[in-house]
């Protein structure tokens, strides 16, 4: 068995569901043979409806929890996920500043599946000032890269979301009024690809956290960054379409659908 599994360190909230978060993160960078560690930035009430409460944590325990962490093991990359106040942005912000060398992977998650609104002007402030400079790979889905960016087209938005300091900018379009779902890359100053991927039947939870993991995960496996972000959506398509309803709300993505085919 192999003892030295690459590892990530993912910062995001726990849902109690199972359907995202941090449960999300773990099962995605365990897919693709990395170890996860984690540090957890809210808890939440929520249910695969919709997210009824957030609570955020303490800010100090946050920072002393990542510098545990970082201070033992080699870790290779980051996933950030549901932040949820301001001070968690400048918490994971410190952390990140003492760690420039490691990639950044950023899913802004700004508003629950269901539609709870998880930000407001002041945390879009801090993302754009404080993380974006350091994010290797931002992956906002169209809603998301609108809020941050203050544009209604998306390529403006994407062009603009660059400018801010990321490497590359992924934004995917499956809220999109559009027969299939287009992903839109963007990198060195220009719209650099689009991906396109069959719509599937349902409404997804957690689906943002399964495609930010498998980028951290495949960036930690050593994948150049173009590689990880293309077979991130191939990983994330496959569980999408192998998802299923365990409440009575929406689907959630089946990370582990390759158990069922070996």
């Amino acid at each position: 068995m192999r003892s030295n599994l690459p590892a990530v360190l993912t910062f995001s909230g726990h849902d109690p569901s199972g359907g995202a978060g941090i449960q999300a993160d773990i099962q995605a960078i365990a897919s693709h043979g990395c170890h996860a560690t984690s540090v957890i930035t809210a808890l939440t009430e929520q249910d695969t409806h919709n997210v009824k409460k957030l609570i955020p944590q303490r800010p100090d325990d946050i920072i002393s929890q990542a510098n545990t962490l970082l201070a033992d093991i080699p870790i290779k990359a980051i996933k950030i996920g549901l932040l949820g106040h301001s001070d968690t942005v400048q918490a994971i912000h410190t952390v990140l500043k003492l760690h420039p060398h490691i990639p950044v992977v950023l899913d802004p998650v700004l508003a629950a599946g269901g539609g709870a609104d998880l930000s407001d002007k002041q945390l879009i402030a801090q993302i754009i000032d404080l993380l974006l400079p350091c994010t290797t790979i931002l992956t906002p889905n169209s809603q998301e890269a609108r809020r941050l960016s203050g544009l209604d087209e998306l390529n403006p938005c994407g062009l603009w979301l660059l400018e801010q300091g990321c490497d590359y900018v992924l934004i995917t379009g499956a809220h999109e009024a559009t027969t299939d779902v287009s992903n839109q890359l963007f990198h060195d100053g220009r719209n650099s690809e689009t991906y396109r991927w069959n719509r599937l039947p349902y409404s997804y939870h957690g689906s943002g956290c399964t495609l930010a993991a498998s980028i951290a995960a495949l960036l930690a496996q050593n994948l150049d960054p173009l590689q990880a972000i293309a077979e991130a959506q191939e990983y994330t398509w496959d569980s999408l379409a192998a998802g299923y309803q365990p409440g009575k709300g929406q689907h959630i993505p089946n990370r582990l659908f390759w158990v069922d085919d070996e």
